[in-house]
């Protein structure tokens, strides 16, 4: 081997560790972010108190003064 092909293999096998790396902690990464929740956010018309309750529920009944609510809209 010469000079030139030396180098080119080290400037390959540079930028292939590089690469190997990146992607290496963007997959790691990615099993730590928080994920995203199903909840829905409900505001209440009577005392104007904000919270969230299960996707699945229509009407959500105030954790404050109990009246129900439907789900808030942004």
């Amino acid at each position: 081997m010469d000079f030139h092909q030396l180098i080119f293999m080290a400037i390959v096998l540079s930028l292939g560790a590089l690469v190997f790396l990146w992607a290496y902690y963007s997959i790691r990464l990615k099993r730590f972010e928080p994920t995203s929740s199903q909840d829905r956010v409900f505001r209440c018309k009577k005392c104007a108190n904000l919270y969230t309750d299960d996707g699945d529920v229509d009407l959500s009944r105030c954790p404050a003064c109990g009246d129900y609510n439907a789900p808030f809209h942004f």
